[in-house]
């Protein structure tokens, strides 16, 4: 069953930021992940949700998900990710 990590951040660092968007993908692809969404333009039609930027990665699994996250390729980056955005982020079951 595919997993879904769903991020919506807040870039407060853009140079920085860069540097995270020119490595990540590299890792996702490393562990089979591919994006669905990144960034564009979003709308909230119900509740008060105001997402800033909205990034969701499918994966095979929900372990192939994890094992991206926890890996060593990803540790940096989000340390990387951390200096430089506010994030919220889920990992999540697909159907």
């Amino acid at each position: 069953m595919a997993a879904y990590v769903i991020v919506d951040l807040e870039i407060t660092d853009p140079e920085l930021y860069e540097e995270y968007r020119r490595v990540v993908p590299a890792t996702i692809e490393k562990y089979g992940g591919k994006y669905i969404v990144r960034g564009g333009n979003s709308e909230t039609l119900e509740g008060n949700w105001q997402p800033k930027r909205v990034v969701v990665l499918e994966f095979e699994s929900y372990e192939q998900a994890k094992l991206w996250y926890d890996s060593p390729e990803y540790a940096e980056q989000m340390a990387i990710r951390h200096r430089s955005a506010i994030t919220n982020l889920i990992i999540l079951n697909g159907v």
